[in-house]
């Protein structure tokens, strides 16, 4: 059987395979990041074969599992995951083979040797090296294979833009209400519920003092994830530690997570989404990331929910619509995104960035108040809200020069929901805009000003937020000022970030020298 590479970025997907005998063995091989509760391959298999005839096959890669220095409580949640969906699989029924392997393929090699399978089955990888793997797996192993089409994004089941042209932006607002419309998401006779698509003007207040929001639900460990928890803390490298590990494993665990956002933070969420606060971990986000991206939730029933509870008029139509348009806009978006621009998206690089990854983003010792909480918190955690991860971290690498591919890898790294179909496109893209505006259509840079007004840390810090230049004035200033500069003529040119352009009026030529000065003094430190 030839294989073929589908023309369209995710509706590959399936390679029919025709047999006319019934196979003595089939294997369907599941993911550590496809855990859904129905899982497709599974259901695809019992539909021709008798359960007795099936194996289930998940595999614990050594090698992509150490394949960088991963943040251990991410780790954990997946192995934790991984092996708790083995258990549910066993007690319906299934036979399940769960191993541990040097990678992939050796334990697919190992599986059919032992186990005589005939034939396998399996979910496309949302992945591009993941797919690419799937797809060149039947000459591999010499056995049938067939990959169904993956169902955990809604941009496989309907495709907005089915074509893109190769340099055209695609905004992310009319693919959203694309998605909207064709879901039948906070739509009233055709037309967005309340009157308005976006909501996003209302969402960007500052956190009051007067207001604490509640700590999420936390899961104490079983005795699956006690011991995935040891085996993680032996690792010889890896971020951070598996000391508290508070959260969901399973999808009962899931689901409670997800009535915990709705009942006590979803009222809330819409007007404090982009607050900054060293008072909470999590403000009013659900914190559901890390679910939906290994299966444990599925986007549609969440988003359903979340509608649900604004029909019933237990929530405002702005934490509805700025929730929803997290899930169903950006997110799908970016997965998009990823498939529009995969293999080449990783080597993007439109403003030629050559700083590495600061030493002090591995440990969070920093006198910049905002950015040390900021890293601090993921390093213990595995979580930064998503304004966090923008405004403060990005931000600094975008002003800082640092290498959009080196920026990518400190991402997959850090984070506990991090992917390689999601980072991408959020850091490289648009975080750092170094596809050349594809994903986002401006950059996304702010002095201090801007973490001040949105935050609570300027005033404990060392630096002064109001200096632009001189003894103790803030990095985030000069170095904003100095990247206008030095981009003046690129940036004017874009109408969404002309007007950063046009603040530099306030700064004499005397200014503009010290600014510079200041930033490649920085800059040279900050490197050497």
């Amino acid at each position: 059987m030839i294989v073929r590479k589908a023309k369209s970025f995710v509706f590959v997907l399936s390679l029919q395979i025709a047999y006319n005998e019934p196979m003595s063995k089939v294997t369907v091989w599941i993911l550590g990041d496809q855990l859904l509760q129905s899982h497709p391959a599974i259901e695809v298999a019992l539909e021709r074969n008798a359960a007795d005839q099936l194996q289930i096959l998940l595999i614990e890669s050594k090698g992509r599992l150490q394949r960088q220095p991963y943040q251990r409580k991410k780790l954990v949640l997946l192995l934790s995951a991984m092996r708790h969906y083995a258990e549910r699989l066993r007690l319906d029924g299934l036979a399940v083979d769960y191993r541990a392997s040097s990678s992939f393929a050796a334990g697919l090699i190992d599986h059919v040797k032992e186990l005589g399978s005939g034939k396998i089955v399996t979910m496309a990888c949302s992945s591009y090296e993941g797919r690419e793997f799937q797809m060149n797996l039947q000459e591999h192993l010499g056995l049938p294979v067939e990959l169904i089409a993956n169902t955990q994004f809604l941009a496989g089941r309907y495709n907005p833009i089915p074509s893109p042209e190769p340099d055209k932006r695609y905004v992310m607002e009319y693919f959203y209400r694309d998605m909207r419309g064709h879901f039948d998401v906070l739509m009233d006779d055709g037309e967005p519920a309340g009157g308005e698509w976006n909501y996003d003007e209302a969402n960007r207040k500052r956190l009051p003092k007067e207001i604490e929001p509640p700590e999420p639900i936390r899961f104490g460990p079983d005795e699956i994830t006690q011991a995935v928890m040891e085996e993680v803390s032996g690792y010889e490298t890896g971020v951070g530690s598996v000391d508290d590990f508070e959260y969901a494993v399973n999808h009962e665990e899931a689901e409670k997570a997800l009535e915990d956002f709705l009942n006590n933070r979803l009222g809330q969420f819409g007007p404090y989404e982009d607050a900054l606060t060293k008072r909470s971990h999590a403000v009013f986000h659900s914190m559901l990331s890390p679910y939906l991206n290994l299966g444990l939730l599925e986007s549609l029933s969440v988003i359903n929910k979340v509608e649900d509870l604004y029909r019933s008029g237990a929530a405002r139509i702005e934490s509805a619509e700025g929730f929803i348009r997290q899930v169903l806009g950006w997110r799908e978006f970016m997965y998009w995104q990823y498939w529009r621009q995969m293999p080449g998206m990783l080597d993007q690089n439109a403003w030629e960035a050559d700083a590495s990854v600061p030493e002090f983003f591995w440990d969070g010792e920093t006198d910049l108040a905002c950015l040390a909480h900021a890293l601090n918190r993921v390093i213990h955690t595995g979580y930064n809200h998503h304004i966090e991860r923008l405004m403060v971290i990005s931000n600094f690498f975008m002003l800082a020069g640092v290498k959009p591919r080196a920026a990518n890898a400190w991402f997959l790294s850090m984070y506990i929901d991090a992917y390689d179909w999601v980072m991408p496109p959020n850091v490289i893209g648009m975080g750092l805009n170094a596809d050349g505006g594809l994903t986002a259509t401006k950059t996304y840079i702010a002095s201090a000003n801007y973490i001040n007004k949105m935050g609570d840390f300027c005033s404990d810090c060392t630096f002064d937020h109001k200096k632009r230049h001189g003894k103790n004035a803030c990095p985030y200033n000069f170095l904003y000022w100095n990247f206008i500069l030095k981009h003046e003529e690129r940036l004017r040119a874009n109408p969404r970030t002309a007007r950063n352009v046009l603040s530099l009026r306030y700064l004499d030529e005397h200014d503009r020298e010290l600014v510079q000065m200041e930033a490649q003094d920085f800059l040279r430190d900050l490197n050497s």
